[in-house]
Protein backbone atom coordinates (compact mmCIF):
# COMPACT_ATOMS: atom_id res chain seq x y z
CA UNK A 1 0.00 0.00 0.00
CA UNK A 2 1.49 3.11 -1.12
CA UNK A 3 2.00 5.89 1.65
CA UNK A 4 0.44 9.46 0.67
CA UNK A 5 1.43 12.62 2.62
CA UNK A 6 -0.38 15.88 2.67
CA UNK A 7 1.64 19.21 3.09
CA UNK A 8 0.11 21.51 5.01
CA UNK A 9 0.32 24.92 7.38
CA UNK A 10 1.47 24.46 10.65
CA UNK A 11 -0.95 26.09 13.26
CA UNK A 12 -0.36 27.08 16.55
CA UNK A 13 -0.77 23.72 17.88
CA UNK A 14 2.28 22.36 16.10
CA UNK A 15 5.03 24.20 17.85
CA UNK A 16 6.71 21.50 20.42
CA UNK A 17 6.38 18.87 17.81
CA UNK A 18 8.22 21.03 15.61
CA UNK A 19 10.71 21.86 17.86
CA UNK A 20 11.64 18.05 18.45
CA UNK A 21 11.50 17.82 14.56
CA UNK A 22 14.27 20.85 14.63
CA UNK A 23 16.53 18.17 16.40
CA UNK A 24 17.32 16.30 13.22
CA UNK A 25 17.80 19.93 11.74
CA UNK A 26 21.26 20.21 13.61
CA UNK A 27 21.27 17.54 15.44
CA UNK A 28 20.11 19.48 18.33
CA UNK A 29 18.19 20.64 20.80
CA UNK A 30 16.71 23.96 19.83
CA UNK A 31 18.03 26.78 21.56
CA UNK A 32 15.46 28.89 24.42
CA UNK A 33 13.02 27.97 26.13
CA UNK A 34 9.20 26.83 26.24
CA UNK A 35 8.96 30.36 27.73
CA UNK A 36 10.48 32.00 24.96
CA UNK A 37 9.06 29.84 22.26
CA UNK A 38 5.82 30.35 22.67
CA UNK A 39 5.25 33.72 22.18
CA UNK A 40 7.26 34.19 19.41
CA UNK A 41 5.20 30.69 18.14
CA UNK A 42 2.42 33.47 18.30
CA UNK A 43 4.01 36.38 16.29
CA UNK A 44 5.19 33.81 13.23
CA UNK A 45 1.78 32.08 12.88
CA UNK A 46 -0.13 35.47 13.05
CA UNK A 47 2.43 37.01 9.80
CA UNK A 48 0.46 36.01 7.37
CA UNK A 49 3.83 36.23 4.91
CA UNK A 50 5.50 33.49 7.04
CA UNK A 51 4.50 30.13 6.21
CA UNK A 52 5.90 26.68 7.79
CA UNK A 53 5.12 24.19 6.05
CA UNK A 54 4.26 20.55 7.63
CA UNK A 55 4.06 16.89 6.63
CA UNK A 56 2.15 14.93 9.02
CA UNK A 57 2.50 11.04 9.73
CA UNK A 58 0.51 9.30 12.22
CA UNK A 59 -0.36 12.44 13.99
CA UNK A 60 3.27 13.56 13.68
CA UNK A 61 5.31 15.92 12.13
CA UNK A 62 7.94 14.49 10.13
CA UNK A 63 9.10 16.86 7.57
CA UNK A 64 9.00 20.61 7.34
CA UNK A 65 10.17 23.96 5.78
CA UNK A 66 10.01 27.90 6.38
CA UNK A 67 8.90 29.79 3.39
CA UNK A 68 9.03 33.80 4.07
CA UNK A 69 7.51 36.26 1.63
CA UNK A 70 9.08 39.51 1.40
CA UNK A 71 8.12 42.42 0.05
CA UNK A 72 10.57 44.37 -2.41
CA UNK A 73 10.48 47.61 -4.70
CA UNK A 74 12.20 46.41 -6.92
CA UNK A 75 11.67 44.10 -10.28
CA UNK A 76 7.89 45.79 -10.79
CA UNK A 77 7.46 46.12 -6.75
CA UNK A 78 7.69 42.14 -6.91
CA UNK A 79 8.41 40.07 -3.25
CA UNK A 80 10.56 37.74 -3.51
CA UNK A 81 10.68 34.54 -1.10
CA UNK A 82 13.44 32.64 0.85
CA UNK A 83 13.74 29.30 2.54
CA UNK A 84 14.88 28.13 5.57
CA UNK A 85 15.00 24.97 7.68
CA UNK A 86 14.62 22.38 5.42
CA UNK A 87 13.90 18.79 7.18
CA UNK A 88 12.69 15.78 7.51
CA UNK A 89 12.77 13.03 10.67
CA UNK A 90 15.78 10.99 10.36
CA UNK A 91 12.97 7.83 9.87
CA UNK A 92 11.46 9.54 6.88
CA UNK A 93 14.53 10.29 4.71
CA UNK A 94 14.34 9.56 1.08
CA UNK A 95 10.44 9.10 0.64
CA UNK A 96 10.34 12.58 -1.14
CA UNK A 97 8.71 14.31 2.00
CA UNK A 98 10.63 17.76 1.86
CA UNK A 99 10.72 17.77 -1.97
CA UNK A 100 6.46 17.76 -1.44
CA UNK A 101 7.10 20.83 1.09
CA UNK A 102 9.65 22.23 -1.64
CA UNK A 103 6.73 22.46 -4.48
CA UNK A 104 4.49 23.76 -2.09
CA UNK A 105 6.96 26.59 -0.40
CA UNK A 106 7.35 27.17 -4.66
CA UNK A 107 3.56 27.28 -5.39
CA UNK A 108 2.83 29.82 -2.55
CA UNK A 109 5.62 31.96 -3.50
CA UNK A 110 4.57 31.95 -7.29
CA UNK A 111 0.78 32.73 -5.82
CA UNK A 112 2.09 35.32 -3.98
CA UNK A 113 3.88 36.73 -7.14
CA UNK A 114 7.29 36.69 -5.61
CA UNK A 115 10.28 36.41 -8.84
CA UNK A 116 12.43 34.65 -7.03
CA UNK A 117 13.14 31.98 -4.59
CA UNK A 118 16.24 31.83 -2.69
CA UNK A 119 17.08 28.71 -0.28
CA UNK A 120 20.83 28.66 1.36
CA UNK A 121 22.66 25.10 2.47
CA UNK A 122 25.39 25.09 4.74
CA UNK A 123 25.66 21.42 3.71
CA UNK A 124 28.37 20.57 1.24
CA UNK A 125 27.41 16.97 0.41
CA UNK A 126 26.94 16.50 -3.12
CA UNK A 127 24.09 14.42 -2.56
CA UNK A 128 22.28 17.22 -0.76
CA UNK A 129 23.26 19.83 -3.40
CA UNK A 130 21.68 17.42 -6.44
CA UNK A 131 18.82 17.36 -4.32
CA UNK A 132 18.42 20.72 -4.35
CA UNK A 133 19.13 20.92 -7.73
CA UNK A 134 16.40 18.55 -8.58
CA UNK A 135 13.83 20.39 -6.80
CA UNK A 136 15.04 23.55 -9.25
CA UNK A 137 17.19 25.56 -7.36
CA UNK A 138 20.52 26.23 -9.20
CA UNK A 139 24.20 27.53 -7.82
CA UNK A 140 25.55 28.77 -10.41
CA UNK A 141 23.84 32.40 -10.55
CA UNK A 142 24.20 34.04 -7.65
CA UNK A 143 27.28 33.89 -4.91
CA UNK A 144 26.16 33.54 -0.81
CA UNK A 145 27.88 35.31 1.77
CA UNK A 146 26.62 35.28 5.52
CA UNK A 147 27.98 36.99 8.38
CA UNK A 148 26.72 35.48 11.94
CA UNK A 149 25.46 37.64 14.43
Amino acid sequence: MEETFCVQEAGPGDLYDLLHLYTHLHDSAPSGTDAQAAPLWEQICADPSYHILIVRLDGRIVSSCTLVVIPNLTRGQRPYALIENVVTHGEYRGRGLASLCLRRAEALARQAGCYKLMLLTGSREESTLRFYERAGFNRNDKTAFIQWL
